[in-house]
């Protein structure tokens, strides 16, 4: 065997191997990131420029392929991680690590909520319930005291539906579409915009009323929400048309728009 023809079955072994690889990876629905991108790369590299045969360009063309496949899965598990909202343990441990153990102390005093319940039978507390019970009308005094009140059906207006949340307010639909079509006006070119720099206002009531507002337009498939928890940030992204139910945002994120939060956004702002 000469010196050339060794190093192209060894490339040809190589390039199979790499093919399997990405195979097995997308037929297991394994984590694509388990596969070293670069590493492959740089192996049919450095066999490219020996094939000179078609079967050896169709299978340094295959691995290729199947490279790409692997790239694509992991844009798509990004994408999967971000738009459901996932938070990574990692992330929250290196998070966790450069924070400044008085800020970690000032977050924990901010969301303890010690609770304390002691509950015991004493027996005062047998000789109240006693008491009670023996105060009580017998059953069948109490069921005649009980009055019911017969109603015929009839027809409901289009305000009391409205009022039980059975029909939408048309108001509310207006109101709804305005703000979606200022939320396209708003970011324009750049595809979205920072959460609080859209719903916040002037007055905190008007901003609690385009937070409201905006949860519908995510919920309804006419905007989706961008969350970036290392950084502590979130942006709004429009859509030129609403998704249908089965496309709706999965997973529901809670945001506060407390007083507090919205006094520190303006100060912010107006620094």
């Amino acid at each position: 065997m000469t010196s050339l023809q060794k190093p192209k079955r060894l490339g040809k072994e190589e390039l199979r191997r790499i093919i399997e690889l990405c195979q097995s990876v997308e037929n297991q629905g394994l984590n694509p990131f388990l596969v070293e991108v670069e590493d492959l790369i740089a192996v049919i590299k450095e066999y490219f420029s020996r094939w000179d045969k078609p079967e050896e360009l169709c299978l340094d063309a295959e691995a290729l392929n199947q490279i790409a496949s692997v790239i694509k899965m992991q844009s798509e598990w990004i994408k999967h991680r971000a738009t459901s909202l996932y938070r990574d343990p990692f992330l929250i441990e290196e998070k966790l690590r450069t924070l400044p153990k008085e800020r970690m102390a000032s977050i924990f005093l901010e969301a303890w909520r010690p609770l304390i319940e002691m509950e015991q039978i004493t027996l005062h507390s047998l000789g109240e319930a006693i008491k009670y019970w023996n105060a009580l009308p017998p059953l069948d005094e109490r069921w005649k005291r009980t009055d019911f009140i017969l109603r015929m059906t009839e027809a409901t207006t289009r305000e009391e539906l409205i009022k039980q949340g059975i029909l939408l307010d048309e108001a509310f639909s207006v109101g709804l579409e305005r703000l979606w079509e200022e939320l396209k006006r708003v970011v324009g070119e750049s595809g979205k915009v920072r959460y609080w720099n859209f719903i916040g206002a002037d007055i905190y009531e008007e901003t609690v009323r385009r937070a409201y507002l905006v949860s519908f337009l995510v919920t309804y498939g006419y905007a989706t929400l961008e969350v970036h928890p290392l950084e502590e940030e979130i942006f709004i992204l429009p859509h030129e048309k609403p998704f249908s139910k089965k496309e709706k945002q999965p997973v529901s994120f809670p945001i506060s728009i407390g007083y507090e939060e919205w006094l520190r956004w303006r100060n912010h702002r107006e620094a």
